[in-house]
């Protein structure tokens, strides 16, 4: 194997502290081959899907890939802006952000980059551009609060391998999650509270997170647990009583049995029980996406309202709050404790180490060609 070195690497560099925000991903359009190249890779991953490689491999190219593809574009057709889809542009934005929150809190320079655990921009791609600014230390921030083999897991998966394959593997720590973040549950309740004192309180308040398989769950994965502790300390934030709100999952895939109650025959239930208003917030999705826009704002909206409901009210994610913002540059500062230095020390030792191989070079010239 050969291994990837960096050319642009200089002695009088000064080391940096990167900061690697990871999402899920998006297609490049929204359109059946943007659709196929992106639920290829995603549906091949095996942490998303756990069968046999060979069996999974007949389902996914005779079946699902002819089907699916077609079908998930007219969805995010429904969602796509000029721009480009949502997922992807409100995780740009919120590495923005991050990146100006954490800069003045840092002796050391900093960098922030996004990368897609599926689609682009890439992990790998992401990794590329923070090496190339001189980060020798890197924290991979994936924007899951609610730690998954599926979703966290996954995207340690790609970045691990990436760096196997670098010369220079920098120093790496990983967020595996914040489930329980006191700033994070704050800014949930907060973003929740504002529109009820604006509109009015709902009736009940669904809080619902992405899916899993059951078997997964049973085979040791604990993001069941961390979804009902996040639910749990929003409805206390909140003063809830236990009867107001309730935890649930969608975007189910496949005919397996996935986490339940599930979110879509939960809203036609409270439909049919004549609940004349219903709040559904996604607290596991940091920005706004297709499983909040169309599925729950609009998929869910209709079978409230096809099932006898009243008000229904898709209450945004997190996005670019300023409350979001600063949980998750708090979140960051904990894990890149011992990393920052001051930069006039810095400064002195950049020097220094150009200084001394300059001096070394001039003693022992090195072939820039093999004898």
């Amino acid at each position: 194997m050969k291994y990837r070195g960096e050319e642009t690497f200089g002695h009088a560099q000064e080391p940096a502290i990167g900061v690697l925000v990871a999402n899920l991903g998006t297609p490049d359009a929204p359109t059946a081959p943007a659709l196929r190249r992106y639920l290829k890779e995603f549906l091949w991953d095996p942490r998303v899907i756990e069968l046999p490689r060979w069996k999974w491999w007949l389902v996914l190219h005779l079946f699902v890939l002819t089907r699916r593809p077609r079908q998930s574009a007219k969805l995010y057709r429904k969602i796509w802006t000029a721009e480009g889809g949502p997922l992807l542009l409100g995780t740009e934005r919120l590495a923005t952000l991050l990146e100006q929150w954490l800069r003045p809190r840092l002796d050391s320079p900093l960098h922030v980059a996004v990368g897609m655990r599926y689609g682009r921009p890439s992990l790998g791609s992401a990794l590329d551009a923070l090496t190339a600014r001189g980060c020798r230390h890197i924290l991979l921030l994936p924007l899951y609060p609610q730690y998954s083999a599926t979703s966290t897991a996954s995207t340690f998966d790609v970045v691990a391998g990436e760096l196997t394959r670098r010369r220079w593997v920098p120093e790496l720590r990983t967020v595996n999650g914040y489930h329980d973040d006191p700033a994070y549950v704050a800014a949930l309740a907060a973003s929740i509270r504002e529109v009820w004192d604006r509109d009015g309180e709902p009736e009940r308040l669904l809080l619902s997170f992405h899916g899993i398989p059951l078997s997964y769950f049973l085979a040791g994965d604990p993001y069941y647990c961390q979804c009902q502790k996040t639910g749990r300390l929003v409805a206390e934030a909140l003063g809830l009583a236990e009867g107001r709100y309730q935890v649930t999952f969608q975007s189910l895939f496949g005919k397996e049995v996935w986490l339940q109650p599930y979110t879509d025959a939960t809203v036609r239930a409270l439909g049919a029980q004549g609940v004349g208003s219903l709040d559904v917030a996604c607290p596991g999705f940091a920005v706004d996406c297709l499983e909040t826009l169309e599925e729950i704002d609009g998929l869910n909206r209709d079978i409230f309202a096809a099932s006898g409901g009243g008000r229904f009210r898709y209450l945004p994610c997190l996005n670019e709050r300023p409350d979001h913002v600063a949980a998750l540059g708090e979140l960051a500062l904990r894990n890149l404790q011992g990393w920052s230095v001051a930069k006039a020390a810095t400064a002195a030792r950049s020097g220094e180490r150009r200084r001394r191989a300059e001096a070394q070079a001039a003693r022992y010239p090195l072939p820039l060609t093999p004898p």
